[in-house]
């Protein structure tokens, strides 16, 4: 029977690159401390914009132990998504991670699959799993696992990788042994901040998330402000930009998820297949897609701010 902190460890990030994951990374489930301020700051600022889910339980967002009785660690995962193909380069776009099926659901049935396999493998083992379902800042916790560094744009970089995957949780409380920050690797390179079509990051490391193409296209329920128009990029559902100019996504490589595999349609759609889309076609593309967030009267608003700049 296992009964070590580092043969636990280790059983654990083997089950998961059998499930799949990129990547597995542990660190202590502690307070937060130097994200604590910094996640204040971009609230008061209003960086968060209509996401007031943000702003909801700031304590749990920084302390995993709230979220989980007893928590000691937190198990932090990468799955990659990034496409063998892409979309047609004319058509209006569909950011990556929403080609496929709905990444919430693929990856929670993995988790609870790693989840149950350490209760069966170790023993009685509380946890909770997490992808994008609580208030986890997510970046953070693969950042202190050392998955990677929150690079200028915001997100989870790796050097291996790049950032094409997602990241998701398990909080558990058994201990293990604990995983050490990498380093910044984002030197002196400002593309994406140079690339942004929005100007959305306002600083290194700072996004305002009411410029956010992703942010408009997704989370804002309300018309787009004429001050984006001319700006989009012709981007429909999310942005790419800021990873797509990352120097670091050169080392990105195809994922094999086949529930990440497209609906043809998505890559081969042109703009007139998309600007007389009907709800029969929407719900047959996107029926397990993240992109039914937007529904298609969304879609269709997006389609719409876009053309704008050809009147």
């Amino acid at each position: 029977m296992l009964n070590s902190k580092e043969s636990y460890t280790k059983l654990i990030k083997s089950e998961a690159k059998r499930l799949g994951f990129l990547s597995c990374g542990v660190s202590k489930a502690d307070f937060l401390e130097t994200e604590a301020p910094r996640l204040e700051k971009w609230l008061k600022q209003g960086f968060n914009g209509q996401m007031q889910y943000m702003e909801n339980h700031f304590d749990k967002r920084l302390d995993p132990r709230l979220l989980v009785n007893g928590a000691k660690s937190v198990v932090s995962l990468l799955l990659n998504y990034y496409p063998e193909k892409l979309q047609n380069e004319s058509s209006y776009k569909i950011s990556k991670y929403a080609y496929g099926e709905d990444y919430h659901f693929v990856i929670k049935d993995k988790l609870k699959s790693l989840l149950q396999f350490i209760q069966d493998e170790i023993g009685e083992v509380n946890g909770r799993v997490f992808v994008d379902s609580a208030p986890v800042l997510d970046k953070a916790w693969a950042a202190k696992s050392g998955l990677g560094w929150i690079g200028k744009n915001a997100n989870l970089i790796t050097q291996k990788v790049g950032s094409f995957y997602f990241i998701a949780e398990l909080i558990i409380d058994l201990e293990l042994e604990y995983d050490a920050p990498t380093t910044d690797h984002c030197g002196s390179c400002t593309a994406c901040i140079d690339a942004c079509p929005t100007e959305a990051i306002v600083q290194p490391y700072v996004v305002d998330g009411n410029k956010c193409i992703s942010y408009l296209t997704i989370e804002l329920k309300e018309n787009i402000p004429n001050e984006f128009k001319n700006k989009m990029d012709d981007w429909m559902f999310g942005c790419d930009v800021c990873q797509d100019v990352c120097p670091w996504n050169r080392f990105a490589k195809p994922h094999n998820e086949p529930a990440f595999a497209p609906n043809n349609e998505i890559l081969t759609f042109s703009k007139k297949d998309w600007e007389e889309i009907t709800a029969e076609t929407f719900a047959k593309v996107f029926k397990k897609s993240a992109v039914k967030r937007t529904k298609l009267s969304g879609l269709q608003r997006n389609i719409e701010f876009i053309t704008l700049k050809k009147s």
